[in-house]
């Protein structure tokens, strides 16, 4: 009889190596099980369709004072209303003109839910809606910067007309950060709400995108009682919500790099959410095509429930 031990040998190999195999792809997927999010707080189609709605060609990069930007308020508004959210004034629109190069007509939409606690206290959700506009015949819709902010406010808009808050809210769209945060820096002087009655700025500045899956919350360096409910956060998804970009690390210090800026100025406590710069940064290749859907989904689910965190605060 032929010796077939070198070839029970060698099936024996192989099956062993087919086994090792499984268990590892079975612990990856067993990881990434453990990680996913069965229930957003919101309605994840909604937010991926208000992103690709702002940032198409029809909103021109929606720069400040053109016709793009005006379609980009009359959206956000009717998105305002169709989620219950009540207009901070008389209307939804905050108007301002300033000067940056040349004279601009902005227009701040604010909207208000207000809260169980029955005080004057407030915290301010915001981003900005404004973008680029079209350069050279190219128009840079700014689908990360910041069509994903201003699509976050809409989750938050749903998450809390379900969910009442504590503090009052008020869901700030700004205009004019690309011209040097004009829109954020005339709500905070306005006196609308005095800066005394702000507790909190959250303020979203791309969120769509990274490739090692991180997200930066900036400010508690300033404001360390709002640390722990970052420091304590056990990551959700496939967001690492990383504390950086303050000035203590050899990263780019973002304390100014958008509207919080405003808010720190006036001493009112911030933490900013955003992504490191990617290769489509402040270019026409921004598009919503680029977005990595999963992370943007559980990046918004991350800055909500951090939200409930500092809600829960006797800010």
């Amino acid at each position: 009889m032929k010796n077939n031990k070198p070839l029970l040998f060698l099936l024996f190999i192989t099956l062993f190596l087919q086994a090792c195999k499984t268990q590892k792809n079975n612990t990856i997927t067993k990881e990434i099980n453990e990680k996913a999010i069965e229930i957003y707080s919101f309605n994840t189609s909604d937010l991926l369709e208000d992103v690709k709605i702002l940032s198409s060609n029809a909103y021109q990069g929606r720069r400040t004072g053109t016709k793009g930007a005006k379609l980009a308020e009359d959206y956000i508004i009717e998105r305002f209303s169709q989620l219950k959210v009540k207009p901070l004034n008389s209307g939804y629109r905050q108007s301002f003109s300033f000067t940056a190069g040349k004279q601009y007509n902005a227009n701040n939409i604010l909207g208000l839910i207000e809260g169980t606690a029955s005080n004057n206290k407030y915290i301010v959700l915001s981003a900005h809606y404004d973008h680029e506009g079209i350069k050279n015949g190219e128009t840079y819709n700014g689908a990360d910067d910041n069509a994903s902010g201003i699509s976050a406010l809409f989750a938050f808009a749903e998450y809390l007309k379900n969910n009442p808050p504590k503090h009052n809210v008020i869901l700030a769209a700004f205009d004019g950060e690309e011209l040097g945060l004009k829109g954020a820096y005339h709500f905070v002087n306005d006196n609308v709400i005095k800066q005394r009655n702000i507790v909190l700025n959250l303020n979203m500045d791309m969120i769509s995108r990274s490739d090692r899956h991180e997200l930066f919350a900036v400010g508690t360096r300033y404001y360390p009682h709002l640390k722990p409910a970052i420091e304590n956060f056990k990551n959700i998804g496939m967001v690492d919500l990383v504390i950086g970009h303050e000035g203590l690390d050899a990263k780019d210090n973002w304390t100014n790099s958008s509207d919080h800026a405003a808010f720190h100025k006036a001493k009112i406590p911030f933490v900013y959410f955003g992504v490191a710069d990617h290769d489509d940064y402040h270019k026409p290749t921004d598009d919503f095509e680029k977005i990595d859907k999963q992370f943007y989904k559980d990046a918004v689910e991350t800055i909500i429930q951090v939200f409930i965190k500092y809600d829960a605060l006797e800010l």
